[in-house]
């Protein structure tokens, strides 16, 4: 299932998924930090989704409130 999502808070414009079956096949970042962007989601390709849920949920960008990361967090628990 395609889904995407406009994170607020953060560099990123958009992140779009492509999840199956509870296990995440697929994120692409649109905008922020290109190279850190593209790690996450080559990390995060295979996995569970609620594992990917439980370890980027919470963490925080510099003195921002959210991150990228948490922000692929939030838009998984949206996409479920």
């Amino acid at each position: 299932m395609k889904y995407e999502y406009t994170p607020t808070g953060v560099c990123s414009r958009k992140i779009i998924l492509d999840v199956e079956d509870g296990v995440v096949n697929d994120v692409e970042f649109i905008g922020g930090c290109n190279g850190n962007l593209k790690g996450i989601a080559t990390l995060v390709k295979g996995m569970k989704t609620q594992d990917v849920i439980e370890k980027l949920q919470g963490i925080k960008c510099g003195m921002k409130s959210t991150s990228c990361p948490a922000q692929l967090a939030l838009a998984l628990k949206k996409s479920l």
